[in-house]
């Protein structure tokens, strides 16, 4: 199908007539299109659409219907039959009453469009552009940002049912592909042992017999291994992509000496975050926080907190489990930087915050990064903390508590990489020091220290400061707000469940859904509807009246 640009302007006269009379109030759907005609247009998907062929549905369509798919939490099959029956989406789509709709697998095609096309936030991005064209959205206000969980759309699997459902999973991708070469290189036993899903109830029951199951697997996929390295194998069955998939795992799960398989013990195998948990989704890692653990993804919202605007979502992030929070503050910063959406003070919790960060969130971008930092450990290197120490930047010198300067300042790594400075005490001055015994070590000779350099250690203590201040911590209590921005989405757009397999799949999803909550807060923002309080239980309310 190839894109022709369509008129997005007009809606049939009879269409109008027909929603006006069914919804004399209005609805979110046609609100929206009433406020903004323009929403989508066609040559914002233009890229990924040839230019020669035959006509194919509109691309500003699809993309407004996949929002308002979000927008009510509904199924593509859903979403094409509310296309072709309901009177407001037909208004807001522009299409006469007696419209047929379409095939509800145009949008997965649509999505697919996206995700090939690496652009899965082009549809918040382009609601933003409008937004941000009627001042419904600016740039150096202030936002928050906060992350949670999203479970894969695969299950939990055993390790047994990991290596024997990843063989399975591979012969059967193969046999699509080359079935005359998977029938030659077949044992007659694997017909039997993987020619069905692998389920823990049907795997023996006795430690025994499962370990014998497991070398047994361990050799079947050995020998694919090898005859998919031989040079007779077909080129299109070594790039399949759940053959690589084979691959990692039993690189993970098995060792091979001596043409015998073995199975690796627990001890033996890398950090859990870092192995292949299902084969249908080998992006989806496990990960845990606090008493909750999930396998699959995280997704980090970001969302503008004025007071006197509405509150929009800017950013979506959708990233491994695993991965911590701080490592995504600096890329949030550098999108919002790119949309021309950057806060001026934007509200974070501690997993965000490290010195580097505030250091460069201001130098970089002119973003005060405002959230607490982690505590102060007890000691540095041994004995009293850093902040007994004074620090003399231009020359170079740290004075201890009993009055002695260092000796010696030389710029280290630390153990993630990053400059630090390290400074030194004489060590004639600390072995006749009468606090010697409380400041370094028995094995010590002299006492050091080391810290940021000054641009973060200024930041960060100043950061430190500002957390005892009682009108900072009253205005960050605005960061509390983006909580209840996850708790929607979570509740009203399904979040926290992803529909699809892989990163980018489920990243578009979570963009969906921003852009979907968008349009909820902005169509209730255009009508007056004053923000939802936070809710507090009638036992809590008590409290405020005893």
């Amino acid at each position: 199908m190839s894109l022709h640009p369509t008129p997005i302007g007009e809606i049939p006269t009879e269409t109008i007539h027909v929603a006006r009379a069914a919804f004399p109030r209005g609805t979110v759907v046609t609100r929206l299109r009433d406020e903004f005609t323009t929403l989508y247009e066609d040559e914002d998907f233009r890229r990924f659409y040839p230019s020669r062929g035959q006509p194919g549905l509109a691309p500003w369509r699809l993309a407004l219907v996949t929002v308002l798919q979000f927008l009510e939490h509904l199924s593509d099959r859903q979403a094409a039959d509310a296309v072709r029956a309901r009177i407001d989406w037909k208004y807001a789509l522009g299409l006469e009453l007696t419209d047929p709709g379409f095939h509800f697998s145009v949008l997965t095609e649509f999505r697919a469009r996206l995700v090939a096309g690496k652009a899965e936030h082009l549809l918040l991005d382009r609601m933003l552009e409008r937004f941000k064209a009627r001042g419904l959205v600016k740039a150096r206000g202030k936002q928050r940002t906060d992350s949670t969980h999203v479970l894969a759309a695969v299950h939990d699997l055993s390790l047994l049912e990991l290596v024997a459902e990843t063989l399975r999973a591979a012969l059967d991708d193969l046999a699509a592909v080359v079935p005359d070469w998977v029938r030659a290189v077949a044992l007659p036993a694997w017909f039997e042992r993987y020619g069905r899903r692998v389920e823990e109830y049907r795997l023996p029951k006795g430690q025994d017999k499962r370990a014998a199951l497991a070398l047994e697997i361990g050799t079947d996929g050995f020998l694919l291994l090898d005859a998919l390295e031989h040079p007779s194998a077909p080129t299109a069955a070594r790039d399949l992509p759940m053959v690589q998939t084979l691959r990692d795992v039993w690189r993970t799960h098995y060792s091979h000496d001596d043409g015998k398989s073995h199975w690796r013990s627990t001890t033996e195998l890398p950090p859990v975050a870092e192995r292949v948990q299902s084969p249908y989704d080998p992006q989806a890692h496990f990960s845990m926080k606090r008493n909750l653990s999930w396998t699959g993804y995280k997704v980090h919202i970001t969302e503008t907190c004025d007071d006197d605007a509405a509150h929009l979502i800017t950013h979506v992030k959708t990233c491994p489990a695993m991965r911590p929070d701080m490592t995504s503050t600096a890329e949030i910063h550098d999108r919002l930087a790119a949309k021309g959406l950057l806060p001026a003070e934007h509200f974070v919790d501690s997993g965000y915050v490290d010195a580097e960060l505030l250091a460069r969130s201001q130098r970089d971008h002119g973003v005060s990064l405002e959230g607490p930092v982690r505590g102060v450990s007890s000691r540095v290197g041994h004995g009293y903390e850093l902040r007994y120490f004074s620090i003399d930047w231009d020359r170079e010198q740290v004075t201890c508590p009993k009055g002695k300067d260092s000796v010696s300042w030389r710029t280290v790594r630390a153990a993630d990489g990053s400059p630090r400075i390290h400074a030194q005490f004489s060590r004639a001055d600390c072995r006749v020091c009468p606090a010697k015994t409380v400041c370094t070590s028995v094995t010590s000779a002299r006492r050091y220290v080391h810290f940021h350099l000054r641009e973060e250690y200024e930041a960060l203590n100043a950061a430190r400061t500002r957390m005892t201040d009682p009108t900072w911590l009253e205005r960050y209590r605005r960061r509390a707000g983006v909580e209840g921005t996850l708790s929607r989405g979570v509740r009203s757009f399904g979040m926290r469940r992803s529909r699809y397999t892989g990163l980018a799949k489920t990243g578009l999803q979570q963009v969906c859904t921003a852009a979907a909550t968008n349009v909820s807060r902005v169509v209730h923002w255009l009508n007056g509807r004053p923000r939802a309080r936070t809710r507090v239980t009638r036992f809590a309310a008590l409290a405020a009246t005893a």
